[in-house]
């Protein structure tokens, strides 16, 4: 096997051990999982925005970030439930440029895997102890999910990651919402297998465990747009395609339909500035349609506190350093229209 091992990583244990979760937010936590839950099940009627970086890519600006994001919401606490996003995973279409602040704690150093497990749990613990939110972040590796397990309060499987099982069978297993995004290829089907086989019981083998899952209630939809074989971006979020995939998503008889619109990716091009837009749209939508009312749970939009994005090792604070964002000005103004129209 032409694999050379360079260092033995921790176990979740170990690194849980280390730097334990502070026993005073887990009520806080418990608290925010329930509501956010209650959203999901039809049970509360606040819309959630699922929001941040495209990356975490540096803490003193992600936290900077959190705490823009802890003011906005209490001033939309009625309306709106914020989850920020701290994606610490990225996905790379071909293995090439930074993967994240598990690979890479500092971006302008070289990897460093053992530092980075510890890094992405610090950065956890503290955004949730300093403003009371727990946060998002991708499941681009299966096993890596139970580093931040008792942290997260939401996760996403990717558009490349969806179709893969061991990806499905641990969502399976995870306490809170799992949203599976529709495949690159845009095809809905595999996306709605992916949430019906979320939501099953399942028996696999994850860290060396024979493990057993009891299924994922919870488990939904992220519309994030298509790319053609000729790279074409092709939007879902338009009326027709909310409403024909909402009737193919209740014949399947899944528990609580949900469906969070993903505003950049290939449904704005990578515009970023197109995000603003692609809200107000889904949101009238939403307004003019019942069933979209009830099933179109939230949004997902990548922002910052400066808009665009530059090469890894740029001067600017709070800049994206893959996907470009919507800067905080633009993100603030958002929010509050979101909270008078959703």
């Amino acid at each position: 096997m032409n694999i050379q091992r360079i260092k033995r990583i921790p176990g979740p244990e170990q690194i849980v051990e280390e730097i334990p979760f502070p026993v005073h937010l887990k009520a806080v936590k418990q608290k925010r999982d329930e509501d956010i839950k209650r959203i999901f099940e039809g049970r509360d009627d606040r819309f959630l925005l699922i929001i941040g970086p495209c990356s975490a890519d540096n803490e003193d600006s992600v936290c900077d970030y959190i705490a823009r994001l802890a003011k906005a919401q209490e001033r939309v606490k009625e309306r709106i439930l914020i989850i920020p996003r701290i994606y610490t995973n990225k996905p790379r279409t071909t293995g090439e440029g930074y993967k994240g602040m598990v690979h890479q704690p500092d971006p302008c150093k070289e990897t460093d895997l053992f530092e980075g497990v510890k890094a992405i749990r610090r950065l956890h613990i503290k955004a949730l102890s300093e403003y009371h939110m727990p946060a998002a972040d991708e499941m681009l590796y299966p096993e890596n999910y139970a580093y931040l397990a008792d942290l997260l309060a939401y996760n996403a499987v990717g558009a490349r990651s969806v179709e893969n099982q061991q990806h499905r069978l641990t969502a399976s297993g995870v306490s809170t919402p799992v949203g599976m995004k529709n495949p690159t290829s845009g095809d809905l089907s595999v996306m709605l297998n992916s949430i019906k086989a979320a939501q099953m019981a399942h028996t696999f083998i994850y860290s060396g465990w024979e493990v057993r899952t009891a299924g994922n209630p919870y488990a939904h939809a992220i519309l994030r747009g298509a790319v053609t074989s000729d790279g074409r971006s092709i939007p879902n979020y338009h009326f027709e395609d909310l409403y024909l995939f909402a009737q193919a998503y209740l014949e399947q008889s899944l528990q609580n339909p949900a469906v969070i619109v993903d505003t950049n990716h290939a449904n704005s091009m990578k515009r970023y500035y197109e995000q603003p837009r692609i809200a107000r749209e889904v949101l009238y939508s939403r307004r003019y349609e019942p069933m979209l009312h009830k099933m179109v749970k939230g949004l997902m939009i990548e922002s910052y506190i400066e808009e665009g994005s530059q090469p890894v090792g740029g001067s600017v604070y709070g800049k994206s350093i893959t996907d470009a964002c919507l800067g905080w000005n633009d993100t603030d103004r958002l929010i509050d229209y979101i909270a008078e129209h959703a």
